[in-house]
């Protein structure tokens, strides 16, 4: 039986290493022009991943963080393609789109809010601009339940689309009324039926853990449920509360969350019970079957991290398209503008509507490999990176190391001189496991650091 009143102390705000160094590092000083260099220093035998930001949204998740715009508006939606379009003949100036794509993903928003008619306009628009995909390459979409149809799904499997993902979060009542999501079990299990009747044979559900209202017991009762639905993987997030960020959170009554002894005890319930029915843990939040791809590439040492969450698909620049998309290369993050009109603005004056970036130094590259093997694997291969990176590592991370002494006497870390390996209950506490490594939470106070808690 595992105290996990003792780890609450975890409990302390820090970075989910979807990026290292992290997007409060990016700068505006990074430019277009940099953006651009980059591009052109690029070797064109590594190949793209795409990712194509589709912003709007009916109506607000109160939960939700990401960069999402609220419409009703048919002509909103119509002037976005055109920019779309706009943005990608100026890709084709300075990028070489004519190398390979291995993986594109559509994220939101709500992709889907888009008429089915309009997502095969934008298929159309990414395929004429990037004609070479790879035979295999991962084509996926995330969907919300209450915006699938049908004609949704015949449009994107046309477009070579193999993996969906369903937002479904938890399926309590109570919680689905309060985060403003009233989404019934049977919209998701139709959504799934559709999918698999054309062939999708990946499909991911997202959950969030850590919800107003959400205890030990309702959760349990959501994942027997999503269980019936026999999805190929699952997603189960930690709930990031940052209403300094996002102001629908501050909708919540913070009395309602779980304290963090809950969530940590929701969270084993849910890797106990999942494991047991068939999966296996992937990273810090993903489940998938044994078969699955994403399994199989921890056995291969495969598996890498973006800002997508979990992928099979490493070694390829991503490049991020629309408002507020993020792209990165091997050494640079460049994010697109934020705000829409400034987006418009900055294509409308024939310029890539770059907001800001990073470039990488090398001790930037190490941390970032560091960090991106341990919440991918679990495990750091010592040698591998004092052969890549030409260093002696006890020696170039003694600082580091140290602040490991209280995760090792806790028995959720253990390291030898070939090894960092986290135990099985240290694999709840990832990210604070990281934090020694990054060299930029240093320079930070605990008190002003603006993430969302660990736990």
């Amino acid at each position: 039986m595992i105290d996990f009143k003792k780890f609450e102390k975890y409990s302390k705000p820090g970075p989910r290493y979807t990026s290292y160094p992290t997007a409060p590092e990016f700068t505006e000083e990074f430019s277009q022009e940099d953006l651009i260099g980059r591009f052109k220093s690029q070797d064109d035998n590594r190949p793209l991943s795409l990712y194509i930001h589709l912003p709007f949204c009916r109506s607000a998740c109160y939960f939700c963080g990401c960069n999402v715009i609220f419409t009703s508006k048919e002509d909103k939606k119509v002037k976005y393609l055109e920019y779309l379009q706009k943005e990608l003949d100026l890709l084709k100036q300075h990028l070489n789109t004519n190398r390979e794509v291995t993986q594109m993903h559509f994220g939101g928003g709500t992709p889907t809010y888009f008429s089915a008619d309009q997502l095969r306009d934008v298929i159309t628009m990414i395929k004429t601009t990037f004609p070479n995909f790879t035979a295999d390459a991962e084509v996926s979409c995330e969907v919300d339940p209450r915006f699938f149809t049908k004609e949704h799904m015949e449009v994107l499997k046309e477009g070579g689309c193999n993996r969906l993902s369903f937002g479904v979060q938890d399926l309590d009542e109570e919680v689905q009324k309060t985060i403003h999501r009233v989404q019934p079990y049977e919209t998701t299990e139709n959504v799934m039926k559709i999918a698999r009747e054309a062939g999708i044979n990946s499909i991911n559900i997202d959950l969030i853990y850590g919800l107003p209202h959400q205890t030990k017991k309702t959760f349990h009762e959501t994942i027997k449920q999503v269980l019936t639905l026999d999805p190929d993987r699952l997603a189960v997030f930690n709930y990031a509360h940052v209403p300094w960020l996002m102001k629908t959170m501050r909708k919540f009554d913070e009395t309602t969350f779980a304290p963090p002894s809950e969530k940590l005890a929701i969270l084993k319930d849910t890797i106990d019970f999942f494991t047991k029915n068939g999966y296996n843990m992937v990273g810090m939040d993903h489940f998938a079957k044994p078969n699955d791809e994403l399994f199989k590439a921890i056995d291969k040492g495969e598996l890498h991290r973006n800002f997508q969450g979990y992928t099979t698909k490493g070694g390829a620049d991503l490049i991020g398209i629309g408002v507020t998309s993020i792209g990165d290369g091997v050494d640079y993050y460049a994010q697109n503008f934020k705000d829409l009109k400034q987006y418009e603005a900055s294509l409308d004056a024939g310029q890539l509507p770059t907001f800001k970036g990073y470039l990488l130094s090398e001790d930037d590259q190490l941390r970032q490999f560091v960090i991106m093997e341990l919440m991918s694997n679990f495990s750091l291969n010592i040698p591998r990176v004092e052969e890549k990176f030409n260093i002696n590592f006890n020696e170039y991370f003694k600082d580091d190391l140290k602040e490991l002494d209280e995760f090792i006497d806790a028995e959720l870390v253990s390291v030898t001189n070939d090894k960092i390996q986290v135990s099985q209950t240290g694999t709840m506490l990832i990210r604070n496991i990281c934090m020694p490594f990054d060299a930029y939470l240093k320079k930070i106070p605990e008190t002003k650091r603006r993430f969302s808690k660990t736990i």
